[in-house]
């Protein structure tokens, strides 16, 4: 929110045309490796310190393959700024392959509390660099500050808690099968993220810096709510649910009580997205980011289709089933890329329509794929799903006729609380009362708490 109104969206953009490289790079940060250590069922000591050094020797060749990239970005672009700011964004892998198996190893013993604190103190940091250089008048340099603190601060915080220093690698540590099974878990991660980043190449190529930076900013913004949830629930349920692989009534049972966690939570997000962008725009981005409103109110369905889709792949990973999960991103990928080429020829929004209609489409398919003989099944999935989406499908329209009869005669942030707090009541008593679903939310938390 501060950013937005510091920097410009030229700022933005200069910076996404790296970070669709970086982030490219970034995907193999550590290597599949630190989920070895979560979803195990025993990893020794020397194990541990083999998959350490392994992740120091990822991240100083990424480091230098992001160096390497810079003056190919520049010759694309045509953009000289971009060259040094490559090279910084680079540096952050270094510091993050130092930390990645301390921070999994936290994962692995549910140390949470740990982690959330360590998150809590990252972020902390990564804005209080970014606001600081951008009211210095770094300009775009205030973003790649705060993109790199992160990992420092990460890396400081796992090594403190965790208190575990790595020995030497040693041979005879199954590396072989480790680094198997990572490399699959990377190659899925990179198909997908060449399916999902692809739309903002190719606007930075054919519509330029400005296009992309709202684009973008309309983009990062409808994933908060899909990124926050995704890494604060699928943390711990990867981890529970690791633990459980040999109790299918407790894996299910678990499994079925995150999903519903998170899609309580998500629905009526996703809802608010679409009917009120305008005004969640207004007050998150300020006035300047207008243009950005259509295309985050044509995005706003990705939300809901994530949030029913990601779940299913802790489901996957928890099993070792990660063969299956490279399977589906192969065949989401070319169907997302040409969703984009489609809607292209339309703009920031045709590519935004096209990312969105192609999501709602795969939806259904692929969690009755990832669900297959697993012990949760699809008609699990759409029993803990439609008294949600039942609840938000009522209270949608009773928020918009209500705002619509006075919010007119209040300023964007009084409106869009106003529009936030019926919706929210209104879909928390439906869900509660008529759909009597009441008991089973005030005991899910405790539940999941003990991994039940």
């Amino acid at each position: 929110m501060i950013l937005a109104r510091l920097l410009e969206p030229r700022d933005f953009g200069l910076v996404a045309m790296v970070t669709v490289v970086t982030g490219l790079f970034g995907l193999f940060k550590d290597a599949g490796l630190s989920m070895i250590t979560v979803q195990r069922d025993r990893i020794t000591t020397d194990q541990l310190s083999s998959l350490f050094w392994l992740n120091m020797a990822v991240g100083t060749l990424l480091g230098v393959l992001s160096a390497a990239a810079a003056p190919l970005l520049v010759a694309f672009y045509n953009e000289p700024r971009l060259f040094w700011v490559a090279v910084a964004l680079g540096s952050a892998f270094i510091f993050n392959a130092a930390g990645v198996q301390h921070a999994a190893l936290l994962q692995r013993q549910m140390r949470f509390a740990v982690l959330a604190a360590i998150d809590v103190i990252a972020i902390s940091t990564s804005v209080i660099v970014g606001v600081g250089m951008a009211t210095a008048g770094y300009g775009y340099w205030a973003l790649v500050g705060m993109a790199v603190s992160p990992p420092i601060a990460t890396t400081v915080g796992a090594w403190m808690a965790a208190r575990w220093v790595p020995g030497p690698p040693r041979r005879g540590s199954d590396l072989l099968s480790m680094m198997r099974f990572g490399g699959t878990v990377s190659l899925n991660v990179l198909v997908v993220y060449f399916a999902y980043n692809l739309d903002k190449l190719l606007l930075g190529r054919f519509a330029g810096a400005e296009v992309l930076g709202v684009y973008g900013r309309a983009y990062q913004l409808v994933n908060i709510p899909t990124d926050n949830l995704n890494n604060a629930v699928g943390g711990v349920a990867l981890a529970a649910l690791s633990r459980l692989q040999g109790d299918e009534s407790r894996f299910r049972g678990f499994f079925l009580k995150a999903y519903s966690l998170v899609l309580s939570v998500t629905v009526p997000v996703a809802v608010a997205c679409g009917l009120f962008a305008d005004d969640i725009v207004q007050v998150l981005l300020g006035p300047k980011w207008s243009e950005a409103t259509a295309i985050f109110r044509f995005l706003a369905p990705t939300i809901l289709a994530f949030a029913l889709i990601n779940p299913v792949t802790w489901l996957l990973f928890a099993r070792g089933s990660v063969g299956r999960s490279l399977k589906m991103a192969l065949v989401i990928a070319p169907l997302v890329i040409a969703s984009y080429v489609i809607g292209l020829a339309f703009g920031a929004q045709g590519v935004a329509i096209g990312f969105s209609a192609m999501m709602c489409a795969l939806t259904v398919p692929l969690i009755v794929w990832a669900l297959h003989e697993s012990p949760v099944t699809p008609r699990d999935a759409w029993q803990t799903a439609k008294p949600l989406l039942g609840a938000a499908a009522v209270a949608a329209p009773v928020a918009f006729v209500a705002v619509s009869w006075f919010g007119g005669r209040l300023s964007p942030l009084p409106r869009l609380l106003s529009e936030v707090g019926i919706l929210s009541v209104t879909y928390v008593l439906l869900l509660f009362y008529p759909l009597k679903q009441k008991d089973f939310y005030l005991t899910l938390l405790s539940d999941l708490k003990r991994g039940a």
